[in-house]
């Protein structure tokens, strides 16, 4: 028997009636064989995954590929055709100051295989997360940002260098110029500690206590020129005992979250489970659950 040859046809697009059955009479007429299907519609858009097999195809690959585009653009869809055999491990690039928690994290979760990425540097504005990254083997270089143009243009040339596709902000305590944030839109992460749209801004730990509020958390967010204000991907919260925990074990319960919640957050984007339709993330888990099946059956 034949070895399938696998392929994932994503569809993106305002709900419309037909749509499934557009593509799947396409795919039939070339002779694409669809193995499975996710879709779904959220806040009025259309959301599918579709896996199939293109051992039996009947014509040219690059003219099924831009057929399916075509067809995707009639209906005013956007449409990504991903080549199991052509997937490779998306580039991170992780941007530090001097809090070791969040880097530590992506460096154990990546080093256990939650993370299908490869770390291609670690870029500070401080050395002090130096000898973090050198102990994981990773490489590492900063500059001082006492002269901010100059750090970020040094920060923009490091990040084409080493061709970075993720750009994950674990604590980095400078605020991006919209040059860089243009340049990767939608492919920055940030850690936010608060449950925006609450404590925006400095200090949120310190705002929290002082309010006395009793359940306070983190966010990772898309970076927008819009300070702390892009979109969701991942938030949970902490509970903190008002009158007995001090500031001290309000930052202590936040930094161990955070941690957690980017590490999340950078995971569902390198396993393509994530989508931003008009400022708003859209979870799609279609792609992961066909990878980790074709995984199982190749193990």
């Amino acid at each position: 028997m034949a070895q399938a040859v696998l392929a994932v046809v994503s569809v993106l697009g305002k709900d419309q009636k037909g749509v499934v059955a557009q593509f799947a009479t396409y795919m039939a007429d070339r002779g694409i064989n669809i193995e499975d299907i996710e879709q779904r519609v959220v806040r009025g858009f259309f959301v599918m995954d579709m896996l199939v097999d293109l051992k039996e195809l009947n014509c040219d690959l690059t003219e099924i590929i831009t057929g399916l585009i075509e067809l995707g653009r009639k209906i005013e869809m956007e449409v990504r055709v991903h080549l199991h055999s052509e997937r490779r491990q998306k580039k991170l690039a992780l941007l530090v100051s001097k809090e070791p928690h969040c880097l530590q994290q992506l460096i154990d979760d990546t080093k256990h295989g939650k993370l299908h990425g490869k770390v291609v540097g670690v870029f500070a504005n401080h050395a002090d997360l130096e000898p973090v990254a050198k102990e994981a083997g990773l490489p590492f270089t900063w500059m001082s940002a006492e002269d901010g143009e100059g750090h970020f243009n040094w920060l923009h040339k490091k990040l084409a260098e080493v061709g970075a596709d993720l750009v994950v902000l674990a604590r980095y305590m400078r605020i991006l110029p919209t040059r860089i944030v243009a340049a990767y839109r939608h492919r920055i992460i940030n850690i936010h500690p608060s449950l925006l749209p609450y404590f925006p801004g400095a200090a949120p730990y310190k705002q929290a206590y002082e309010s006395g509020v009793r359940v306070h958390g983190c966010t990772a967010h898309f970076v927008t020129e819009q300070l702390d204000e892009g979109p969701v991907i991942l938030q949970d919260v902490f509970h903190i005992n008002v009158g007995l925990d001090q500031l001290e074990d309000v930052k202590r319960k936040g930094l161990e979250l955070e941690a957690n919640v980017l590490s999340k957050a950078v995971q569902l984007y390198l396993d393509e489970e994530l989508v931003v339709v008009e400022g708003k993330v859209i979870f799609k888990p279609g792609i992961s659950r066909f990878l980790r099946q074709d995984q199982a059956a190749n193990a």
